[in-house]
């Protein structure tokens, strides 16, 4: 079937989602779309091919499915009134602005059972899941320690323009929430289960609520630990950059700048093996061990029609708030350790 897809919010990042199911090459149709900025609705509708709605009710009326992809506070009504509808819903992360918002939106979607997916694309990015594939192999050992940096400008500026992200009333906190959360969702994915974090923020721009500074310490069940930090700077020639190094007993791995989605990917292991791939011949190493690479979009549109189930969705997306709020509140306590559970 054709999937007549939705979107609330008209931004960067729904732009980037409009692109990403065309280049999947779904049978997909663009339905309506929303904003509240006339200009930036007016602006998606003629570079997509939407229609260009008045109200949201209109966009979820005219649509199969429908994507989420407003300032964090509005999600959990935006969700909601899909959900009302019996719709397929994509949200883009975070879910919420706080981990109850979030805990609610992920039981509300799981008692309607309509298909959800959450925009924690990380965990289809090539580069990552062939360093969790090198840190997975037995050959590897266990995971002794995991070094997380990401930054990027601070995305009130530039060309995310997203002055939303400085009013905390609309996004609840600052970079570990709104940008930090992938890094949380793949550093499980990637390294294990966390089970107690030590988090410190900092705020420079003196913006209310918004930290743009975190560093935490975790400790993974297995018995390793490792260090997470995410920053907002104003470096504006680094849009958003990652860098992961993970040492296993018998394994060295890292994906490294300039690209967390096409690498490089660096490894060393006892014995002699050692590696570099990006681009064309990391896909190829991807291929080579069985590494699936599906488009995320294009794999909620699949999943839309036939009924099935989309991944990460929202009960995945809810472990990295849960792991974000443990951080928050070790930092308000000044860095005491917080289980999670």
């Amino acid at each position: 079937m054709t999937v007549r897809v939705g979107f609330l919010g008209a931004g960067l990042i729904a732009t980037f989602h409009s692109k990403m199911l065309r280049r999947s090459r779904a049978d997909v149709a663009w339905g309506g779309v929303w904003d509240p900025d006339p200009g930036r609705r007016d602006g998606f509708a003629a570079a997509s091919g939407a229609t260009s709605c008045r109200s949201e009710e209109e966009v979820l009326d005219g649509c199969d499915a429908v994507y989420v992809c407003t300032w964090t506070s509005e999600h959990r009504r935006l969700v909601e009134a899909a959900v009302a509808r019996g719709l397929p819903v994509f949200c883009e992360k975070p879910l919420s602005t706080d981990l109850a918002e979030a805990t609610a939106m992920a039981d509300i979607v799981r008692s309607a059972g309509v298909t959800n997916m959450v925009g924690l694309i990380m965990r289809r990015s090539p580069a990552c899941n062939l360093v969790r594939d090198l840190v997975a192999d037995p050959a590897s050992g266990r995971v002794m320690s995991v070094v997380f940096r990401d930054d990027q400008y601070i995305p009130v500026q530039g060309m995310y323009a997203s002055t939303w992200r400085g009013d905390r009333t609309k996004v609840g906190s600052g970079t570990l929430l709104e940008h930090g959360i992938h890094d949380l969702d793949i550093l499980e994915h990637m390294a294990g289960r966390v089970v107690s974090v030590s988090g410190r923020a900092a705020n420079f721009h003196g913006l209310d609520g918004i930290e743009d500074a975190v560093a935490a310490v975790v400790a993974f069940a297995d018995g390793g630990v490792g260090s997470v930090v995410s920053v907002w700077h104003d470096v504006l020639e680094r849009p958003s950059l990652r860098r992961m190094e993970v040492i296993c007993e018998r394994a060295w791995v890292a994906l490294e700048e300039p690209d967390d989605w096409w690498g490089p990917v660096r490894w060393t292991r006892l014995g002699g093996e050692a590696g570099l791939v990006e681009g064309d011949a990391l896909v190829a190493e991807c291929q080579r061990r069985g590494i699936e690479m599906p488009n995320p979009d294009g794999e909620f549109v699949a999943a839309v029609a036939t009924g099935g189930r989309a991944w990460p969705d929202f009960d995945d997306a809810l472990r990295a708030h849960v792991l974000a709020d443990a951080i928050y509140r070790s930092a308000a306590a000044g860095g005491d350790a917080v289980a999670v559970t």
